[in-house]
């Protein structure tokens, strides 16, 4: 007797721009979109942590919105836009937000960069001079056990001050 194997789970194409290419992507129905990012595009900058929003390890734009990918199903990303952190960085120049972590020791690992940067870019694009208080508020949806969150803060300080002002109010 010989033995196949069925997938029982129905299984979808999405179509998207991904870092700016157009990709469609088969995937199994309910996975989620850190699943197709990871295991479909192989874009592994993009991270798998708590699997319930509280990490920021997963988070990606979606229609320029900052968006945990572990909270969004695949399916929902037809027709969107969706920037990992393998997009942030343009003709191989790291973005101000990434060189300021880089330059002021703003990361260990490296696990919680993109919550960081997402959400460092999204602050900067709509407040060119943050306070203290206000970085920590915009990056506490993300968990950095290797810093000490103060070297992030001043991180993101020194990029607002290195952003073009065009930059600065841009919508992405």
């Amino acid at each position: 007797m010989t033995m196949t194997h069925v997938d029982p789970a129905p299984h979808r194409t999405v179509s998207c721009t991904v870092n700016g290419k157009d990709v469609q992507v088969r995937c199994r129905d309910g996975a989620l979109l850190v699943e197709m990012i990871r295991d479909t595009l192989d874009l592994t900058g993009t991270h798998i942590g708590c699997l319930n929003g509280d990490c920021g390890v997963c988070t990606v734009r979606v229609d320029g919105q900052v968006t945990k990918s572990c909270l969004y199903l695949a399916a929902r990303a037809e027709g969107a836009e969706v920037t990992t952190i393998e997009g942030v960085a343009e003709e191989g120049t790291l973005h101000e937000v990434q060189q300021a972590l880089w330059n002021g020791e703003g990361f260990q690992c490296g696990f919680c960069v993109p919550g960081q940067v997402f959400c460092a870019m999204d602050l900067l694009e709509s407040n060119t001079t943050p306070s203290d208080g206000q970085i920590r508020h915009a990056i506490s949806g993300n968990l950095c056990r290797c810093t000490g969150y103060q070297k992030i803060v001043e991180a993101i300080h020194d990029a607002s001050t290195r952003l073009d002002p065009t930059e600065k109010t841009a919508t992405h």
